[in-house]
């Protein structure tokens, strides 16, 4: 049994091109300019461009559809677009703030990081498309899959919302004890080289074992998001288009979160009761089906009045 789906041979193609041009143009533009501290206003410019590329294949996509599909279902096909890819940006932000503790804690320069992030992005594009289509496949087998999504998605929300104050503690890390036991480590950065040759001697540098720690962070956080979006729409093509869409941005995303990690401290309580509504979803959509249109209000309200409240409400240290 395959799942249906919208994605014509056409369709996947176009958007794989779309993509490999989309990275490669990243690529250049970040050569061109060469190692430099993206600012804020650089990082929103950047932001609002991968996000107004998203709103405009949204567009195109119902407009395509609309053409061979009755209104209705081309209109509610866009709409789960729109939401998956809402939903995947705003769970992409608590990634963000563990990727600003990662820098933090490794010194990394503000102009080596770019690297370490594009890099990144190529990387989760990758992982997320693997994961998709092995979701997609045990969903079209198993139906009864979807409900130990819900319960995973129930778990991780609330364990969020419990443990949202505490820190991750790297310094006790087993991945980067292992690192740091079993490879030939330099102390120092070396540009933006993740190798290098000390007395004939092949050493990883600090920038190396900061893009393993952000790849094995984007693989956590994406058995999370991948589950969820799922719970919006089965279709492997909305639900690779919607994450892919949202993953272009993290570079600019990253950067612009950077200048006011702090000002959003409730964001993870937010980000905590998304979880626990789409795990809900997924546990009674056989008793009943959230319409799309309210899944896309609630997450857009929740996410939006967490950070209302975060500017109005200082911090605790702050506030203490």
């Amino acid at each position: 049994m395959m799942l249906e789906s919208i994605g014509t041979p056409l369709l996947w193609s176009a958007f794989t091109v779309f993509v490999l041009l989309a990275l490669c143009v990243d690529l250049l533009l970040m050569k061109s300019k060469g190692a430099h501290r993206v600012g804020t206003r650089e990082a929103l410019l950047w932001s609002a461009f991968w996000i107004a590329l998203a709103l405009i294949f949204n567009g195109w996509l119902w407009w395509y559809l609309d053409a061979r599909l009755p209104p209705e279902e081309a209109s509610d096909l866009a709409t789960k677009f729109l939401t998956g890819y809402l939903l995947e940006k705003a769970l992409a932000v608590d990634n963000m703030f563990v990727f600003l503790m990662l820098f933090n804690y490794f010194a990394v320069p503000p102009e080596r990081q770019q690297r370490v992030l594009i890099y990144g992005v190529i990387g989760a594009i990758l992982l997320r498309a693997v994961m998709i289509f092995i979701g997609a496949a045990l969903i079209a087998q198993f139906h009864w899959i979807l409900y130990l999504f819900g319960l995973f998605l129930l778990i991780t929300g609330i364990k969020m919302l419990w443990f949202a104050d505490d820190m991750p503690d790297l310094d006790g890390n087993p991945i980067l004890r292992w690192m740091s036991g079993h490879l030939r480590l330099t102390r120092e950065f070396h540009g933006d080289k993740f190798r290098v040759n000390i007395g004939g001697v092949k050493h990883f540098t600090p920038l190396f074992m900061v893009m393993v720690m952000i790849a094995i962070t984007d693989l956590i956080f994406a058995v999370d998001s991948i589950p969820a979006i799922f719970a919006i729409t089965t279709d492997p093509f909305i639900v690779l288009t919607s994450n892919v869409f949202a993953v272009l941005g993290l570079r600019a995303l990253y950067f612009l979160l950077a200048a006011m990690a702090d000002r959003f401290h409730l964001l993870k309580y937010g980000l905590a009761l998304v979880l626990i509504f789409i795990g809900t979803k997924m546990l009674i959509v056989d008793f009943y089906k959230v319409p799309v249109g309210w899944a896309l209000l609630v997450v857009m309200l929740t996410i939006g009045v967490s950070m209302v409240i975060s500017l109005m409400v200082p911090p605790r240290k702050q506030a203490e």
